[in-house]
């Protein structure tokens, strides 16, 4: 299959680029700043709020399938209406969108959310991803929008560095014990998003991992894996800091799980065991 990663030089971006090019696929992954360091993949250049350049790359390179996860937390622009060049784009070739969306869309007041519940987000991040779920919907009502929560790995995740900091001491802040999420290898979670990519499916799929965990408790867990002094990782209530967003969003994925061949494993799982898959 030939498959373009938009936002490829990502976290998450470069192990869909990596699985694609170990599957044998053909594969481009974009980038902003600099291209990441996937082997096999094309490099190229692109600035997702710009329609005409999303427009020109994609004719050029004429994929098959699209993954999209590019975003930034603090750009509508890039979130929302990159979200939308992507899907026109990729709609206007015929090429398969997997768009990739954020549990930051839920406001926490229901705690449990399946596939079904809609967006009430309560963050601008997560009105730009809600915005960007109904762009995406309009324009390309057979793609696949895949939600999903807290991204983790072998130790290259933003979080799991937050952690190494603040066990060593070189880092300021606390780790949430009421901030609860739903941690997904990334592995799992590209994994996952390639084999939608070559399913039929289409809507909403939620694609989060089997445990819900409080920002603290995965900390420990993380501190455990690489050796780290757990009793060192400062603790405390998001509640009571006044910092804006949802404390307890858990994704069910009970329906995604059934149509998946990739198990969606839990952070107590993948942690425990170094997190790598085959």
């Amino acid at each position: 299959m030939r498959i373009l990663v938009v936002g490829g030089s990502g976290f998450l971006g470069q192990e869909l680029a990596r699985q694609c090019s170990a599957a044998g696929h053909e594969v481009a992954a974009s980038y902003h700043t600099r291209p990441g360091e996937a082997p096999g993949a094309e490099w190229l250049p692109l600035d997702v709020r710009r329609r005409e350049d999303v427009d020109a790359l994609v004719r050029a390179w004429q994929p098959e399938a699209v993954v999209n996860a590019a975003y930034r937390k603090a750009d509508w622009t890039t979130t929302a209406a990159g979200a939308a060049n992507v899907a026109l784009a990729a709609a206007a070739v015929g090429a398969r969108l997997v768009h990739v969306s954020s549990d930051a869309v839920f406001s926490g007041a229901a705690t449990r959310y399946d596939e079904t519940c809609a967006p009430d987000p309560i963050t601008p991040y997560g009105a730009a991803k809600a915005a960007a779920e109904t762009a995406v919907d309009a324009i390309a009502p057979a793609a696949v929008i895949a939600r999903t929560s807290l991204i983790v790995g072998d130790g290259g995740s933003p979080h799991e560095a937050l952690v190494r900091s603040l066990a060593t001491g070189r880092g300021r802040g606390v780790l949430f014990t009421d901030d609860v999420r739903c941690p997904v290898h990334v592995a799992d979670l590209a994994a996952a998003l390639l084999e939608l990519a070559a399913s039929k499916h289409c809507g909403i799929h939620h694609v989060a991992g089997a445990d819900a965990l409080s920002r603290y408790e995965l900390g420990l867990l993380i501190a455990r894996r690489d050796g780290l002094d757990e009793r060192a990782l400062p603790s405390g209530r998001r509640g009571d800091t006044g910092v804006p967003g949802p404390l307890d969003v858990r994704l069910e994925c009970a329906m995604t799980q059934r149509r998946l061949r990739t198990t969606l494993r839990g952070a107590r799982q993948f942690l425990a065991y170094g997190g790598a898959v085959g």
